[in-house]
C-alpha cells in the first residue's frame, strides 16, 4: 500500500494558488483513476483506490500547508505504513513550469509544507517536486506562490496534471524513470515522425562535368534565297510563251 499525498491549503481562496498544485494533481488522479470519494480523515480528506496492483490512499491535508505533517504522520501511523511507502506531491521554484522530478529522501529546502513533514516523520519519505517557477528575488516568493496560475499558464498546467495521471501507476509501483517520462510525454510530446519528408534536391553537378541530360539543339532558320536577277527573269517569261 501506498500513502500519496498532495499540499496545498484548504479552502476556495487558496484552490488554485501555484502553491496548491499537489492538491490539483491529486483531483486529478482520483477522478482518471476511479477513486472513492474524498471524505474527512486523519485531518485532511482522504479517497481510496488503486493505481495498477497497488492499493492507495491520496491525502490532502486540511491543515494549512505549515502544519501538513500532523495530518501526514498521522494517516501513516494508522495505515502502518512506513516514510518510504509515502510520496508527497508539492510545488517546487527551483523547477521551471511544467518539470516534475522524482526524489527519496533528501532535505526539505525550506519548503514549509516539507518541513512539518520532516518533524513528524523523518526525511526518507519520497517526494515529487512539481516546477512552478521562480520570481526572481527571494522578497516575492511569498505572494507568488499564493497567486493563482496566470491564464496564459493553464494549457501547460493542464498538460502537467495529465501527464502526472498519466504516471501514477508507475509513480506507486516505484518507477520513477517512466513517471517523469509520461509526464514529459505529455508536457513536450515528440514531433509526429511519419510526416512527409521534402523533396530532395537534385545534386549540383561538378565543375566542368556535361550535363546529365543535354538541351536539344534548336534548328537555325534557313537562309533566305537570293531574289532572281532581271535577265533570269525575262528569260523564264520568253519560256512560258514557246
Amino acid at each position: 500500500m501506498k500513502l500519496i499525498v498532495g499540499l496545498g491549503n484548504p479552502g476556495a481562496k487558496y484552490a488554485a494558488n501555484r502553491h496548491n498544485i499537489g492538491f490539483m494533481a491529486l483531483d486529478r488522479i482520483a477522478e482518471d483513476h476511479g477513486f472513492g470519494p474524498w471524505r474527512p480523515r486523519f485531518q485532511a480528506l482522504t479517497a481510496e483506490g488503486r493505481l495498477g496492483e497497488t492499493r492507495v490512499t491520496l491525502l490532502k491535508p486540511q491543515t494549512f500547508m505549515n502544519l501538513s505533517g500532523q495530518s501526514v504522520g498521522e494517516a501513516m501511523r494508522y495505515l502502518k505504513l512506513t516514510p518510504a511507502e509515502v510520496i508527497v506531491l508539492h510545488d517546487e521554484l527551483d523547477l521551471v513550469p511544467g518539470k516534475a522530478r522524482v526524489k527519496q529522501g533528501g532535505g526539505h529546502a525550506g519548503h514549509n509544507g516539507l518541513r512539518s513533514i520532516h518533524q513528524h516523520l523523518g526525511p526518507d519519505y519520497g517526494r515529487v517536486r512539481l516546477g512552478i517557477g521562480h520570481p526572481g528575488h527571494k522578497d516575492k516568493v511569498a505572494p507568488y506562490v499564493l497567486s493563482d496560475f496566470a491564464k496564459a499558464e493553464q494549457d501547460g498546467l493542464d498538460d502537467l496534471l495529465r501527464g502526472i495521471s498519466d504516471g501514477a501507476v508507475a509513480l506507486a509501483m516505484g518507477d520513477g524513470g517512466r513517471f517523469q517520462n509520461a509526464v514529459a510525454n505529455r508536457v513536450a510530446p515528440a514531433r509526429n515522425s511519419g510526416s512527409e519528408a521534402p523533396a530532395a534536391k537534385a545534386p549540383r553537378p561538378a565543375p566542368g562535368a556535361p550535363d546529365a541530360a543535354p538541351k536539344p539543339a534548336v534548328p537555325k532558320p534557313a537562309p533566305p534565297e537570293e531574289p532572281a536577277s532581271l535577265a533570269d527573269r525575262l528569260r523564264a517569261l520568253t519560256d512560258r510563251f514557246r
